[in-house]
């Protein structure tokens, strides 16, 4: 066998043991992304039927007034909140907070995000600051 001939063999072989190398890589890479998925689920489903199993009715629809000029009564919103009505139109310690409010609050609470940063992705850390900055406006 001629030097040459080795020569280019052993480059050859290089090549494919390079391209094998990066396709493995490849293939880590996707392996690590389906554990973190699946990890990110398993932790979702446990919530989720920890809220079935307590009886937290995470997907009720929202109730519309029957008619344009029918308001719900404020102070059963305000029980339901535990806020007492102002004892005067001009001083008003603390804003009357939405149920759009309530909703994100309750979405919190289930161990989802609320702020803009991760919007509905799972909280898995504990406590995310921007979603409590959030909460705190």
């Amino acid at each position: 066998m001629d030097n040459n001939d080795l020569f280019v063999q052993m480059d050859e072989l290089e090549g494919r043991a390079g391209a094998v190398h990066a396709e493995l890589g490849l293939m880590k890479l996707h392996i690590k992304r389906l554990l973190e998925e699946n990890k990110r689920l398993s932790i979702e489903n446990d919530q989720l039927r920890k809220l079935l199993r307590q009886g937290t009715p995470f997907l009720e629809p929202q109730q519309e007034p029957a008619a344009a000029d029918e308001v719900p009564d404020q102070t059963e919103s305000m029980e339901q909140l535990d806020v007492l009505p102002p004892s005067s139109p001009e001083a008003e310690p603390f804003p009357v907070i939405g149920g759009g409010h309530d909703n994100l609050a309750r979405l919190y609470h289930e161990g989802f995000h609320i702020c803009n940063v991760y919007y509905g992705h799972l909280r898995t850390e504990g406590d995310c600051l921007f979603c409590l900055s959030f909460l705190n406006k």
